[in-house]
């Protein structure tokens, strides 16, 4: 772990040695200036945790460094050093945004519980800031692989919902990236900070679900020896993702709209109902609303769930984004599988944009790590992804003008990848000129806009 380093400013030379033995000895790493404008040049050049000024100098002062620092960096710690006469200055230094002060002469106790409060106090940030960094990146709605038309309208959708309290439902195949969805949902709402559950009905036995949703008393049936809470109180003040939700047997469903409703629920063999705030969010691959004709799912329940509905569409409608996806897929499965795979060649490209993928995103995933798994060199390419005889011989035969419309716009959408969003060089790349090629990409509803920057940082895919 490196040592934190501490920046001191004094135009006392002897002081400065004095706390710089001082904090070498307690394990940090200090650096000395004698003057707030050598400390301004190091603070915009270095890092430093923590800063300690003395209050008068000539030239710049200890008050005027204070409120540089508070315009460069207002997380970053200062303590004055103070003589006894003062005072006055230090406490309105404080008010300004000092994290304390110093009076002259101090003890090495007095300095080293002031320096550990303030680098306490600079840790605890960083660590906040980091969570709250990885959170965002993490579940981010503009780190979601998705630069196609349909998706970005998915986006703008979800978007708007996230800051409500509304119940939401999600629909979409299997691996399209519902669950994805829903945690970018909490992560961009008021309830951000609360607890994010998630049940999947259609994994719990009908015997456990109630039970687990709404958790039970002691003594309510055999071998409930203690008290237990379910997942609805253990997400109060945040979400519950109901995953699968048109699987939930009819006896769970009345309970469900209970909670909807009144925000209120009975555990199994209690009396006394317990209130919880808690937003749901829903998911299913079903048709819910055919459920609903059949019987299987209450219509009052539907019409509960179905406040905010998002569709996510399958892979296949959507197969503009399957470039960078695959980018996407290589960066992250790299260091897992031991290899360094520097890409992709254009064929594969267009060979895994032909396939139907009934498993959406997840295949998709799957599929690349299978093929670096088998690479032998590090681009990938036709030969080392392990498609079946049969997605072959069952894939639509296209006509000629559907062929080359197909590989037009795939070709297109590579080139524009390629190049960041370029048109011009795109255009270079594809012997055409400019005019024509932007002809191609209004003919194919393509926008230059969705290829910009990504050649960056790799965001979160859509799972």
């Amino acid at each position: 772990m490196s040592k934190e380093r501490i920046l001191l400013v004094d135009d006392d030379p002897n002081i400065l040695e004095v706390l710089c033995m001082r904090l070498e000895s307690k394990g940090f790493e200090p650096f000395k200036v004698k003057s707030t404008e050598q400390a301004l040049s190091r603070l915009k050049q270095e890092r430093y945790d923590l800063v300690l000024t003395d209050l008068r100098m000539t030239g710049l002062d200890g008050m005027d460094l204070l409120e540089e620092i508070r315009r460069m960096d207002p997380e970053l710690p200062v303590i004055i050093l103070t003589a006894h006469g003062s005072i006055p200055n230090a406490v309105e230094a404080m008010q300004k945004g000092a994290f304390s002060y110093l009076t002259k002469p101090f003890e090495d106790k007095e300095i080293t519980f002031h320096v550990e409060r303030a680098l306490e106090k600079r840790r605890l940030e960083k660590k906040i800031y980091n969570l709250k960094s990885l959170v965002e990146d993490r579940f981010s709605f503009k780190n979601i692989v998705g630069r196609s038309r349909l998706m970005q309208g998915i986006f703008d959708q979800v978007v708007q919902a996230a800051p409500s309290d509304s119940t939401i439902l999600l629909t979409g195949e299997s691996g399209t990236g519902k669950e994805l969805f829903s945690r970018a949902i909490h992560a961009h709402s008021r309830r951000a900070g609360g607890p994010f559950i998630t049940v999947n009905c259609a994994a719990i036995p009908e015997t456990l679900l109630e039970n687990e949703l709404f958790g039970h008393e002691r003594g309510s049936y055999t071998g409930a020896g203690a008290s237990q809470d379910g997942y609805f109180l253990r997400a109060d003040g945040g979400t519950i993702f109901l995953d699968e939700i048109g699987e939930a047997p009819l006896s769970i469903q009345a309970k469900l709209l209970r909670v909807l409703q009144e925000k209120e629920f009975n555990p199994i063999g209690s009396t006394r109902s317990l209130k919880v705030d808690v937003r749901i969010i829903t998911a299913t691959n079903q048709n819910i609303e055919k459920s609903v004709e059949q019987g299987k799912f209450r219509e009052d329940l539907y019409y509960r769930i179905h406040v905010i509905p998002i569709h996510i569409p399958p892979l296949r409608e959507r197969k503009e984004d399957i470039p960078f996806l695959i980018d996407h897929f290589i960066r992250k499965h790299s260091s897992r599988v031991g290899k360094k795979i520097e890409g992709i060649d254009p064929v594969a490209v267009q060979q895994l944009m032909q396939q139907n993928w009934p498993g959406n995103v997840r295949e998709l995933e799957n599929r690349i790590e299978q093929g670096m798994v088998m690479a032998r060199n590090p681009v990938l390419g036709s030969q080392d992804f392990l498609f079946d005889q049969d997605e072959h011989r069952h894939r639509k035969f296209l006509n000629f003008r559907e062929a080359r419309d197909v590989f037009e716009k795939e070709y297109v959408t590579h080139l524009l990848k390629m190049t960041g969003g370029h048109v011009t060089h795109a255009a270079q790349m594809a012997g055409k000129q400019r005019a024509d090629f932007y002809n191609i990409m209004k003919k194919h509803g393509i926008q230059r806009e969705a290829f910009r920057n990504v050649s960056g940082r790799p965001p979160d895919a859509v799972r």
